[in-house]
């Protein structure tokens, strides 16, 4: 069996990061649970910033501070500030480096910054820490394998986040450019 792609629009859907919704938890009150709750619905980022600025320079314990960094990140993933995210996204991991979701979402900002590797890396760090949105990782990792001409790679991931979220019109559009035909020889 061989995998082909159907247009040339392979390679430029790597360029294209979806947004990625991989929040951290946050419990109770106050700014860091306004942070997460931006994140998590996927809020207008310059609406909700200012809450995790202000949860960040208040009193939060490690986890939370770690978890607020990861989610402010994911607001300027969203704007498209890739730089700030990554620092964030950095910081947030630097005190809590079992966070899941940081590592996907570091990836989706390597996958913007073309470092597919580095991506798959990070991506695959996150799915073994866990994340409480799968799909997302494998969606972002298939970008990046299709990206480097791993198309039997990103097929199989795309399949896997439709897989865990049948509802992902994302991953079965991308399903669709594909086309499954037998290599000469019947091998």
């Amino acid at each position: 069996m061989n995998i082909r792609v159907l247009s040339a629009a392979a390679v430029c859907a790597a360029f294209f990061v979806t947004p990625a919704d991989a929040a951290v938890t946050v419990i109770g009150p106050g700014p860091a649970a306004i942070c997460y709750q931006a994140a998590e619905i996927g809020a207008s980022p310059a609406d909700y910033m200012t809450y995790c600025d202000q949860a960040l320079a208040g009193m939060l314990t490690n986890d939370d501070r770690a978890a607020t960094f990861v989610n402010r990140g994911v607001l300027r993933l969203s704007l498209n500030d890739f730089d700030a995210a990554a620092a964030d996204f950095r910081s947030g991991l630097a005190l809590n480096g079992s966070l899941g979701e940081g590592y996907v979402d570091l990836g989706a900002v390597q996958i913007a910054h073309r470092q597919y590797a580095e991506a798959i890396a990070d991506i695959n760090k996150g799915l073994k820490l866990g994340t409480k949105k799968p799909y997302l990782a494998y969606y972002d990792r298939a970008m990046a394998s299709e990206a480097l001409g791993n198309l039997q790679g990103a097929y199989d991931d795309y399949r896997q986040a439709l897989q865990l979220e049948p509802d992902f019109t994302k991953a079965s559009d991308e399903l669709k450019r594909f086309k499954i035909v037998d290599k000469p020889g019947g091998a």
